[in-house]
């Protein structure tokens, strides 16, 4: 069997879940053994002198996320046969702490994300943002989407509530719902039922319109999801931002919803507007797009259709493991332009 060895800082990061250790079925059966291991996040070059066997040992090591440092990135490369590097955020700038903070643009990150991208055989981005900033320094660049597993996600027309607005993700991410706060909120004039379902491990504080908070799990995410009418993914337009994979958006569309979305980043890749949702940036336009989605169910069913067909022909979890697993058995065989 081919041997492939993933370093991740944390091998429970959805990012990761989602990203590479969801394709890890598909890989085994192609005749991948995978091996994951907790990288630690400082002892500095130790880290990677104690590893130089396991990466002689392995024919490919699949690095997610993090930034070799200098004197380390050398030791990878001398024992390393092949080399790739998996990224799926802007890690070359730090996440800002506030909404409506510059993100920092450090020149240290920066010249790490390029160092460890230019000792890849291969760095596979999440989006065209990402990409971009890869082939700076990197020799060879493709863009792999994190991929959805739409099967898991049964289509529920009948559960939906059609007063209910959904956001799912994670709660550092849920400042950014205050960029759909007022439109929410004038809406609710005149539509009294409307609610903000927020799936996540805590709701907004004070939010302006009634918020019904479910705790995520992954055996009530697409539950969840089903029972509402549209999802939102409110983003200010950023460097950071920009780099978002966008995610959440191909969750809403597996379970069958339209989408209303910042047209940032990934998010003008995912969503087809007009077609599986709508884009918005003003708060003027969210407000137009939430009242338009809420007034016309033929609207909704039509888009959420075409949301679901989507992303199970271009972003579902097999679509997007068997591109990997060529991807890795070309380097594998030593065909670096292969897959």
């Amino acid at each position: 069997m081919k041997k492939a060895l993933f370093w991740v800082h944390d091998p429970e990061a959805p990012s990761f879940r989602h990203r590479l250790a969801a394709l890890v079925p598909v890989l085994r059966e192609a005749g991948w053994e995978c091996r994951v291991e907790r990288f630690p996040r400082r002892q500095y070059v130790w880290r990677v002198w104690r590893r130089a066997a396991s990466l002689r040992e392995s024919d490919l090591l699949v690095i997610a996320k993090l930034k070799l440092e200098t004197g380390e990135r050398g030791i990878v490369r001398r024992n390393a046969r092949r080399i790739v590097y998996d990224f799926d955020d802007a890690v070359y700038f730090s996440k800002p702490k506030r909404l409506g903070d510059v993100p920092d643009r450090g020149q240290r990150r920066v010249r790490k994300f390029r160092a460890t991208c230019a000792i890849a055989d291969l760095v596979t981005a999440g989006n065209a943002v990402l990409a971009e900033a890869a082939r700076v320094s990197a020799r060879r660049v493709e863009i792999v989407p994190t991929g959805i597993e739409t099967a898991a996600y049964p289509e529920r027309e009948a559960a939906r509530d059609p007063g209910r607005i959904v956001w799912i993700g994670l709660p550092g991410n849920i400042p950014y719902l205050a960029l759909a706060e007022a439109p929410l909120l004038a809406v609710a004039a005149s539509r009294k039922n409307l609610r903000l379902r927020v799936v996540s491990e805590r709701a907004p504080e004070h939010f302006a319109v009634p918020v019904e908070l479910v705790r995520w799990s992954p055996e009530t995410e697409a539950r969840a999801l089903s029972e509402c009418a549209i999802g939102i993914m409110p983003l200010p337009d950023d460097d950071w931002t920009r780099g978002k994979g966008g995610f959440k958006l191909l969750q809403y569309m597996a379970a069958g919803l339209p989408t209303i979305a910042s047209p940032v980043g990934a998010n003008r890749e995912i969503v087809v507007d007009g077609e599986t949702g709508l884009f918005a940036e003003t708060p003027r336009q969210w407000q137009s797009a939430i009242e338009r989605l809420l007034g016309d169910p033929d609207l909704r069913r039509r888009m959420g259709e075409a949301g679901r067909r989507r992303a199970r022909e271009h972003y579902d979890r097999d679509v997007i493991a068997r591109r990997v697993t060529a991807l890795y058995d070309a380097l594998a065989r030593g065909d670096r332009d292969a897959g």
